[in-house]
């Protein structure tokens, strides 16, 4: 199986994507670096091929502009001499109490979480069918494991996210192509800094080494940091709705 570094980064501009880019780049990936600020892009980009030497394209992208996520993997493709794996990043968190009058973060919140991801990995997996190899990296979250109060949204979001790499995975089952879910616990970016509580926080540094590890290794799924999380992660579903109100 093909085993290349050249990836489609989303979401690289700040916080787990620009850690990221860098944990990946020290690691010999050329990378194409999409997010929707292209300052932010250039400056990592000139970054990276500072610090390591490696091929860093800059790809102005918002993902809620599909059509743009299928361009995107082509641009990517050329510029590096071919794509080796996706991984979908890009994220927000407006999140509001159900029946708060924020049906319109809610609706932007899975427009970029959840379709905006589907778009760049359904567009990247058709190259990867065409060419016999590729890697689909979801980041998805813990909070896709069950439904949380004031983030009903975001929940919904990424849960949504874990079942379509998930039903992707067993399609492409022996096809060459692999999938790598990862769920991160609290990870300390600008996504979730004014929440009141962050229950085993890491730093992103560390965040980022421990995803480009599991990226590396091809895991199927991983939570970020393991401990607590992969307990905890299974627990959540089981927990009765009385406990999980408290949070």
């Amino acid at each position: 199986m093909d085993q290349g570094k050249r990836y489609l980064l989303t979401g690289a501009s700040s916080g787990i994507g620009a850690a990221l880019a860098r944990e990946l780049a020290g690691k010999g990936y050329d990378l194409a670096l999409a997010a929707r600020r292209e300052d932010s892009l250039h400056l990592l980009a000139a970054e990276l091929q500072a610090r390591f030497g490696r091929k860093a394209l800059v790809l102005p992208l918002d993902v809620t502009d599909y059509a743009a996520c299928q361009d995107a993997v082509g641009l990517a493709a050329n510029a590096l001499g071919g794509l080796d794996g996706i991984i979908a990043n890009a994220g927000i968190a407006l999140n509001g109490k159900v029946g708060g009058g924020h049906f319109e973060r809610a609706r932007l919140t899975l427009e970029t979480n959840l379709i905006g991801a589907i778009a760049c990995l359904d567009a990247a997996c058709a190259l990867f069918r065409q060419q016999g190899h590729g890697h689909l990296v979801a980041v998805a979250s813990v909070a896709g494991k069950r439904g949380l109060p004031y983030a009903a949204t975001y929940s919904a979001s990424k849960a949504g996210l874990i079942a379509y790499l998930q039903g992707a995975r067993a399609e492409l089952r022996g096809k060459g192509i692999d999938t790598s879910l990862i769920l991160p616990g609290f990870i300390d970016t600008p996504l979730n800094r004014e929440m009141p509580k962050r229950p085993f926080l890491i730093d992103v540094e560390r965040g980022a080494a421990l995803i480009a590890r599991h990226i590396e290794r091809r895991h199927a799924s991983a939570y970020v940091p393991g401990w607590p999380w992969a307990i905890l992660g299974r627990l959540l579903p089981l927990l009765p709705t009385a406990l999980v109100a408290k949070f």
